[in-house]
């Protein structure tokens, strides 16, 4: 079935905790979540945690606005906002290195397929299409390993699969600032992204807390 169509009609219940794919909010994330993601902004903000924040894999740009709308409520300026995604869907699965991701069907999906145009239209909603925001266009696996930041404070991964979670902990997570967090918005909902989150954490001998957000999200601290 295709997921577009999975919820018949809108449910409050399922917009609530970001369980269905609407056709016309800017994020598919779920009010827990969105309240998730503004309470670690503010905290990486109120703690002067250093660093920028990132999003790897933005779709309509929903999460990305709301941190660049925090930053200015708060008149930060010294800090940008990563808007990093393919603005082409997901990429086609390589089972023969990434095995979670065998038969993982997102790359199928046009609706993923979102337009760095259309995104920048969303900024401009809300006034917050800024200097301050860096759009990073292309598949994490070209585009991470260059990306000019020296540090965050906040990342959130939103890539669904295995390959695209790794590939983003792998570049990522040794920029994050101690005292930093960290978001992992598909890991209660996609088997490839547990995966990838718990064998970058046990490779890597990271025991913080991993704290349950919602039925899929998590987030944890990078020790200071």
């Amino acid at each position: 079935m295709d997921p577009w169509h999975k919820k018949d009609g809108f449910s409050q219940k399922n917009r609530a905790i970001g369980e269905d794919w609407p056709r016309s909010a800017h994020t598919m994330v779920g009010v827990a979540r969105l309240h998730n993601l503004a309470d670690l902004a503010q905290e990486a903000i109120k703690q002067n945690i250093p660093g920028d924040f990132i999003e790897t894999g933005v779709w309509r740009g929903g999460c990305c606005i709301l941190m660049s709308g925090i930053l200015a409520a708060y008149g930060d300026t010294t800090r940008k906002v990563f808007v990093a995604d393919s603005f082409e869907g997901l990429p086609t699965p390589k089972p023969k290195r990434y095995i979670w991701d065998k038969d993982d069907p997102l790359h199928k999906y046009s609706q993923l397929a979102v337009s760095m145009e259309e995104v920048k239209a969303n900024f401009a909603k809300y006034d917050l299409l800024s200097s301050n925001v860096e759009f990073i266009k292309g598949f994490f696996d070209k585009t991470l390993p260059t990306l000019s930041s020296n540090s965050f404070s906040l990342l959130r991964l939103d890539g669904d699969m295995y390959e695209s979670t790794i590939v983003a902990l792998e570049n990522l997570y040794p920029k994050l600032s101690p005292g930093g967090f960290i978001i992992v918005d598909d890991y209660g909902a996609v088997e490839g992204c547990r995966k990838a989150t718990d064998d970058y954490r046990r490779e890597n001998n990271i025991g913080a807390t991993l704290n349950v957000v919602d039925w899929t999200g998590v987030w944890w601290q990078k020790p200071a």
